[in-house]
C-alpha cells in the first residue's frame, strides 16, 4: 500500500460508517501498516451506541443458519485478543457466561427446541432446572421453567468499545452521498481519493448502494443498581416474548430489545418502553426498585437471509455491512477478514455465503423476500 503518512487528504482506504463494524475495520487495517480514515456524520453514534454488547454465538444460534453460527464462533474466538488490544477494563469485556430463561411452560417448548439445535451442533451448553437456574442467578423469579447457560457466551460494553476506536481511527465527521470503488462523494461537495473504499454503514447502507440492507428499529432501556445486583447477563423466554438484561461493572443494566420494522423511525415509544419492562420484570421482579436513567432506539442492519453481507462486490466495493444483531460480536472477525481481501491475502474465514453479490442472483432478477427474523419471537 502506499505511503502511510501520505496527507489523509488521499488515503489508501476510505471506509464509510463508523459504526463498531467500520471502526474496528479501519483500526485493524491501520495496525497493518494502511492509511485508513472513517466517513461518518456521527461516528459510533448510531446502532452501536444502542446495543447492549452480547457476544452470544450460541444463544444467537438458530435452525438453519449453520454459516452464520459458524461466522459468530469465529467472532467469538477472536474477541479475548481483540478486547486485550483495546483494553480488557477499558471495554468492561466479561466472560462469565449467559443464561436464557424460560417464564412458562409455553416458553420452555421454545427453549427445549433450541436445545435441541445446541446440541446437534455440537454447543456447549448446560440445561439447568428452575432452582439450578436461580442458583445461578438469584434474581430470577421463583416460577421460571427451566433455562440454559452458555460458558461461550459473553458481554461487553459498546459504548467504551466505540471510545477506545475512536481514539485509534482519524474520523471525517461529513455525510457520504455517493461511493465507488476509489473514491467517495461528501454531501459538502468535496471528493476523497483512495485505492479502495470499503462499506460499513449499517441500515444506510441499502440507500447508499442499493443492496437489501434494511433497518430494523430495537428500543432499548438502562436502568442502574448497586455493583452485582444482577450476576449473569440473562436472556429471557417470557410469553412468547424476547427480551435480555446485561450487566455492567458499574450497576448499570441494559434491557432490551424489540424488532420493529418501522423504516429509519428511532422514537422510543410508551408501548415499547411497557413491553420490555413488563416482560423484564416478570422475568427478573427485583429490578423494579432500581433507577430508569435511559431509553433509546436504534436501527439494526437486517438482510432478507438474516445473514451480514461481507467481501468484494461486482462495484469493486468491499461490503462489511448487514450484521443485524450480531454487529459488536463480529466486528473483530469481519475486521480482519476485510483487511484481508484489501490486501490480497486470503480471509480467515469462507466468506461465500455472505457475497454482496449473492442477491443479484434471485431467478426473476428480483431481490429476494426477507425471511423472517431469526430467533424467539419477540
Amino acid at each position: 500500500m502506499a505511503d502511510r503518512h501520505k496527507s489523509l487528504s488521499k488515503p489508501d482506504v476510505v471506509v464509510v460508517g463508523g459504526g463498531v463494524v467500520g471502526l474496528s475495520t479501519a483500526w485493524q487495517l491501520i495496525k497493518e501498516g494502511v492509511e485508513a480514515v472513517v466517513v461518518d456524520p456521527q461516528p459510533g453514534a448510531g446502532a452501536s451506541h444502542a446495543a447492549a454488547g452480547m457476544l452470544a454465538p450460541i444463544h444467537e444460534a438458530y435452525w438453519g443458519e449453520s454459516h452464520i453460527l459458524g461466522l459468530n464462533l469465529a467472532a467469538s474466538q477472536a474477541w479475548p485478543v481483540f478486547a486485550e488490544q483495546l483494553g480488557v477494563d477499558a471495554v468492561d469485556y466479561c466472560r462469565n457466561g449467559m443464561l436464557m430463561a424460560a417464564y412458562d411452560v409455553d416458553d420452555k417448548a421454545l427453549l427445549d427446541n433450541l436445545s435441541d439445535l445446541h446440541a446437534q451442533e455440537g454447543l456447549p451448553v448446560e440445561r439447568l432446572r428452575s432452582r439450578e437456574c436461580r442458583s445461578r442467578e438469584p434474581l430470577l423469579a421463583p416460577g421460571v421453567r427451566g433455562g440454559v447457560y452458555s460458558p461461550l457466551d459473553h458481554h461487553v460494553n459498546p459504548r467504551r468499545v466505540v471510545a477506545e476506536l475512536l481514539r485509534r481511527v482519524p474520523a471525517v465527521a461529513i455525510p457520504a452521498a455517493e461511493v465507488s470503488q476509489n473514491r467517495v462523494m461528501l454531501e459538502d461537495g468535496q471528493t476523497m481519493s483512495c485505492q479502495q473504499v470499503v462499506v460499513a454503514a449499517g441500515a444506510w447502507t441499502g440507500r447508499l448502494l442499493g443492496v437489501p440492507v434494511r433497518p430494523v428499529k430495537g428500543q432499548i432501556l438502562r436502568l442502574s443498581g448497586p455493583e452485582g445486583l444482577l450476576r449473569l447477563p440473562v436472556r429471557g423466554v417470557v410469553r412468547g416474548s424476547s427480551v435480555y438484561a446485561v450487566p455492567r461493572s458499574d450497576g448499570e443494566i441494559v434491557v432490551g430489545a424489540t424488532v420493529e420494522e418501522q423504516g429509519f423511525d428511532t422514537r422510543v415509544t410508551a408501548g415499547g418502553v411497557y413491553e420490555l419492562l413488563r416482560a423484564v420484570l416478570s422475568l427478573l421482579p427485583g429490578l423494579s426498585e432500581i433507577d430508569l436513567v435511559e431509553t433509546w432506539a436504534g436501527l439494526r442492519p437486517g438482510t432478507p437471509d438474516n445473514a451480514p453481507i461481507i467481501g468484494t462486490g461486482a462495484d469493486g466495493i468491499v461490503y462489511a455491512a448487514g450484521h443485524y444483531r450480531n454487529g459488536i460480536l463480529t466486528a473483530p472477525i469481519t475486521a480482519a477478514a476485510v483487511a484481508a481481501l484489501v490486501q490480497g491475502r486470503r480471509p480467515p474465514v469462507d466468506l461465500s455465503p455472505f457475497s454482496p453479490d449473492r442477491f443479484a442472483a434471485a431467478p426473476t432478477g428480483r431481490l429476494p423476500e426477507a425471511k423472517p427474523l431469526s430467533g424467539v419471537p419477540g
